[in-house]
């Protein structure tokens, strides 16, 4: 079993970074509430109260990651991005280890502790290498850190910790839609959509590039039937600067590498794994080998869904412009699909 929270990272702004010292507090907090969840929870079947009890794991994420990265006015396909990423994560991992170990301190540590990873003295970015000794290599990601750690072992080694794990990125679907902000670490998946649940259906615009197209003069009649048109997409808009279209391309419109560069500067701080979707316009066997070869590489412990464009659009009659897109006969490149499949051909994506 895991008990999990999500910090509102898109809250911890100031001066155009993290705010450090709130961060802190807040995982601090963060991490006291869900190890009382172990302790106050309704159990129904005993072996999860044993399980729970005996190792005490919670799973502590991010939401709001999209929301940071448009405040800082940084790309999601960008190596900004990536470092954000990586430095964000660490905050939140570091504090959270830390925090365990006070909670260790306070309370006593989880009764498996020992023989375990933490105290062994192995952290979770210390993995890394044991994979790339399993291996005999082929891990390549950035190991570069910014906070003390040897502090944070020398204190796994007296107080041990009170969480067998302590990291965990969920969805967060349905709560980052109740905060306001993006979910998990997604990027935007439609600057302009219907969001239906049992409550009914709401419209959902992305509230900063209202405030931008706002600023800019040109949020009127004509972008917002423009962006329905575009299911909410900016790239054939041609009066929204290049500089806007680029900070606020949707989920399809940024290669998926650029997520799992992300993914895998944070993996290396997290003791478990993160819900990581990934996108693709058009997906083909060579595309999918690419993105899934690259996340082994870094060392990715896990993907979550693949998500893809349907093979069709509703035409919208309601615009005038409106056409139906078909699936078109050709493959991806505009060329005729192969009646057989040339086994000697190693570039052929048919039995892939």
């Amino acid at each position: 079993m895991c008990n999990l929270g999500s910090v509102n990272l898109a809250a911890h702004l100031k001066d155009g970074g993290l705010d450090a010292e709130k961060l802190r507090a807040t995982v601090r907090t963060a991490m006291r509430m869900l190890d009382n969840v172990i302790d106050i929870n309704f159990y129904a079947v005993s072996k999860a109260r044993n399980s729970n009890l005996r190792h005490r794991p919670v799973g502590l994420g991010i939401m709001g990651f999209q929301d940071c990265l448009h405040a800082l006015r940084v790309p999601y396909a960008s190596r900004e991005a990536v470092e954000f990423a990586d430095r964000s994560m660490e905050a939140v991992a570091y504090h959270a280890y830390w925090a365990s170990t006070e909670l260790a301190e306070e309370r006593g540590r989880y009764s498996s502790f020992q023989g375990s990873l933490w105290d062994r003295g192995i952290l979770p970015q210390d993995t890394l290498e044991l994979l790339r000794e399993e291996r005999g290599g082929s891990v390549e990601v950035d190991a570069s850190s910014a906070l003390d750690w040897a502090a944070l072992r020398s204190r796994i080694r007296v107080h041990g910790m009170r969480n067998s794990n302590c990291l965990a990125i969920a969805p967060t679907a349905t709560i980052a839609n109740i905060v306001g902000v993006s979910a998990s670490i997604e990027p935007t998946y439609q600057n302009l959509y219907v969001k239906s649940n049992l409550s009914g259906e709401f419209t959902i615009a992305n509230q900063q590039l209202v405030a931008d197209l706002k600023r800019l003069g040109i949020w009127d009649e004509v972008m917002i039937a423009d962006l329905k048109y575009f299911d909410g997409s900016l790239s054939r808009i041609d009066r929204v600067p290049p500089e806007i279209r680029n900070l606020y391309a949707t989920a399809f419109e940024v290669d998926p590498s650029w997520l799992v560069e992300a993914a895998a500067r944070r993996q290396k701080w997290i003791d478990q794994a993160q819900s990581l979707n990934l996108y693709l316009a058009g997906a083909s066997g060579r595309k999918l080998d690419e993105i899934y070869k690259l996340a082994w590489l870094r060392g990715l412990k896990t993907t979550y869904y693949l998500r893809t464009m349907g093979a069709t659009h509703a035409e919208k009659s309601t615009v005038r412009a409106g056409s139906l897109n078909a699936v078109p006969a050709e493959g991806d490149c505009g060329e005729p699909r192969p009646e057989l499949c040339p086994i000697d051909d190693p570039t052929c994506e048919v039995c892939q």
